[in-house]
Formats: C-alpha cells, sequence, structure tokens
C-alpha cells in the first residue's frame, strides 16, 4: 500500500499549481471547505484561475481569498452566498461567473467524475439556464442538456483518512466534496485525523482511495457552521 500522506498543506500542492488551470474546491456554504489548501493556492500565486465550487466562501473567508487576491478570472457556481466581494467583481464584469441550479452542478460533477460527457434534465427549461443548450423531447416533456464538469485538481475537505487515501465525511460535508474527489485529474484531501491502515469498515468509506493522490491533515478547523448555544442552569428556589 502505497503511503499518500504529505507533511503540510504546501508540500501537498507541491508541484501541482499553474496558471489558468480549472480547480474544483469543495464545501457546501459554510461546511467541508479545504480551510488549509486555499491559503497555500493563494500563496502560490497562480493566476486566471476557473474555479468550480457550490459557492465562494463568505467575506474573509474560504475562496474569497482569492477572490480578494484577484486569482480568480472564472467561476462556476451555484449561488453567490455572502460574499460581498464576489457579487461586486461580477457586476464590474471582473468576474465572469457560470451559476448553475445546485442540484445541476452536483450533477454535472457527478458526470465528470463518472466518464459521462453529457445528460439531460427539466431543471432549467424555459429559463436563462437553458438559453443556448439543446433541448430534446422525451415522452412528451422537454429536457435541456448539460455536460460533465472536470478540473485539472480537486481540494476536498474529510473527517477521516487513511494513508492509502479512504475518505470519511462527516454529516454536511458530503455535500459536493466526495464527487468533486472523482473528476479531477489530481485530488488532495485534507482532513481531520489520519488513521492507522485498517481502522476503516470498507462499508463505512464514503471515498475510496483510488480516487485520491494526496492526503494532508488540515491546519485549519474552524467550522464556522457549527455554534454552542448554552444557558446557566436553574435550580429549583
Amino acid at each position: 500500500m502505497s503511503d499518500k500522506t504529505y507533511d503540510s498543506p504546501a508540500s501537498s500542492l507541491d508541484g501541482l499549481l499553474f496558471d489558468r488551470m480549472t480547480i474544483m474546491s469543495g464545501g457546501f456554504g459554510l461546511s467541508g471547505n479545504p480551510e488549509s489548501l486555499i491559503p497555500e493556492i493563494r500563496n502560490s500565486g497562480v493566476k486566471n484561475l476557473t474555479v468550480i465550487s457550490n459557492n465562494a466562501g463568505a467575506d474573509g473567508f474560504g475562496l474569497w481569498m482569492l477572490l480578494e487576491s484577484r486569482q480568480i478570472a472564472r467561476m462556476v457556481a451555484s449561488y453567490v452566498g455572502d460574499n460581498k466581494l464576489f457579487e461586486q467583481q461580477y457586476l464590474s464584469g471582473e468576474l465572469e461567473l457560470e451559476l448553475n441550479p445546485q442540484g445541476t452542478l452536483a450533477e454535472r460533477i457527478r458526470a465528470g467524475g463518472a466518464g459521462i460527457p453529457a445528460f439531460y434534465t427539466k431543471t432549467g427549461v424555459g429559463t436563462v439556464v437553458a438559453e443556448g443548450k439543446p433541448t430534446e423531447i422525451f415522452e412528451g416533456e422537454e429536457y435541456v442538456r448539460e455536460t460533465w464538469l472536470r478540473a485539472d485538481l480537486a481540494i476536498v475537505k474529510a473527517w477521516r483518512a487513511d494513508p492509502a487515501g479512504n475518505l470519511m465525511f462527516r454529516k454536511t460535508a458530503r455535500n459536493f466534496n466526495p464527487n468533486m474527489a472523482t473528476a479531477a485529474r489530481i485530488t488532495v484531501a485534507e482532513v481531520e485525523e489520519i488513521v492507522a491502515p485498517g481502522t476503516f469498515d470498507p462499508d463505512c468509506i464514503h471515498t475510496p482511495g483510488i480516487f485520491v493522490d494526496r492526503v494532508v491533515v488540515s491546519t485549519i478547523n474552524e467550522k464556522r457552521i457549527e455554534k454552542l448555544t448554552v444557558r446557566e442552569t436553574e435550580t429549583a428556589a
């Protein structure tokens, strides 16, 4: 078994980054973002990137960093989210944007990983989403053709990994991350914990290591979406 672990987020990206590349970045809103790898992409200085992601982080967080440094030229996403910079760059014409219905974006990524160049869906028929795209009639209903999405690099965030790259995700982080791991030429996974070989029950593995090329322990695990609400214990009078 080959050991796919790396010592640091920076070393896990060594030799993988170049100008005008396409990167898939996992995450669903504030959950499951590759928080340790994104700053290293910023530090590398690569530019004119196409980034495929559910959204672009939030003000001061996640992919916002690459927008702030003007390294992203084009976004393929499903919503803007709480990100004023994203809005400003798009409205000013600085950022090229392809918006997709969220389910369509997920299916286009899944198709890329499964080797399916195109598929048909009713989502977006009769709207701007379908403009310029072929349509077909199936059983009397109109469907629009969507194409796969693939990338040079996928960066994903998982909960646990073993040295072979087998991944387990937690809860909402399973949105987009597992599919992206299958749809890129190279996949780098940052994880909260690397466990010993043989720890995982094979039935509990979400992404097999065959799809993962490099694994590194996260140095940032902020988890902004998780909030703790507490109150003082009430005592009987």
